[in-house]
């Protein structure tokens, strides 16, 4: 019997990849359709949503959200990967850098931003993975894509050796990498830079607070129900009877919706996603 569909939001250790994490999801839930919105690096802890059942079929939607991160930037070291992972590439004395100069340098990447995404980074070329490029010994030049990075606060700034480490806190869209930042203030401070901490605090409106460790759900393991997802992550519209039967067939409706939207039965089972288009609202995904 397949388990109910919902959403498991887990507080990523580190150390693991996200596979690891889906495939421990997979035994605690007792079914291999699990997948996740977004993946997570090893180096990095916290939230990682991922989806059971018909659930896995919102994720595409979800991974379109915003982003949170708690982060630390060491400045005067480069590295192959952007991060602690990596090879040490450059180390620059950086500890005579003042804290006026790395808060005003970091607060330029607020904002709509052009972003070379990291070389050991997901993203494919030609059909295969960034990252097997690079561990293939291939050169790898990625082409910059326009991300959002809709804040940035700059919580210490510390010496660290020769190097100095910034705690910083950031919301940005979907596909931002937060190595690549240290990478780029470290370039534009002439020390180089990369992340030795990353810690995820949400995924659009599920944050820490609803998280849970795999040790906690490998003794009690609990879903957010499919409804109370879509409802936490869209704009909700509640139907009649007869909308709701021609959602279930995928019919257009004459409901005006303020963009994709999470639609109900009368008795709060969740059904699809709609959007307004051409004049009426249409079905984007339907769950039922």
């Amino acid at each position: 019997m397949s388990p109910a569909p919902g959403l498991v939001v887990v507080d990523k250790p580190a150390g693991i990849t996200s596979h690891d994490v889906v495939a421990r999801v997979r035994r605690l839930a007792g079914t291999r359709k699990v997948g996740h919105a977004g993946t997570l690096d090893p180096m990095a802890t916290g939230v990682l949503v991922l989806g059971v059942d018909r659930a896995t079929r919102l994720l595409g939607h979800l991974m379109l959200t915003q982003k949170a991160y708690d982060a630390t930037v060491r400045l005067g070291v480069a590295t192959s990967t952007d991060d602690a992972e990596g090879e040490v590439l450059a180390t620059t004395p950086a500890a005579g850098i003042d804290e006026a100069t790395v808060r005003q340098v970091l607060g330029e990447f607020v904002g709509d931003i052009e972003q070379v995404p990291t070389a050991v980074s997901a993203i494919k070329v030609d059909g295969k993975r960034a990252y097997q490029r690079v561990r293939d010994g291939e050169q790898v030049e990625l082409q910059a894509r326009p991300v959002t990075v809709h804040e940035l606060v700059v919580h210490d700034v510390r010496p660290a050796g020769d190097s100095l480490d910034v705690d910083i806190s950031l919301r940005c869209s979907s596909g931002t990498y937060v190595r690549a930042i240290a990478r780029d203030a470290g370039a534009r401070l002439g020390v180089g830079g990369h992340l030795t901490a990353l810690r995820r605090t949400a995924v659009g409106p599920y944050d820490l607070s609803v998280a849970r460790t795999l040790d906690q759900l490998g003794e009690e393991f609990a879903m957010l129900p499919i409804a109370d997802a879509a409802r936490a992550a869209f704009p909700a519209v509640d139907l009649d009877e007869q909308a709701a039967a021609d959602v279930r067939v995928g019919r257009p409706l004459d409901v005006a919706l303020p963009g994709l939207t999470a639609v109900f039965d009368p008795d709060g089972a969740f059904l699809a996603l709609y959007e307004p288009r051409e004049g009426r609202s249409r079905p984007v995904a339907v769950f039922v």
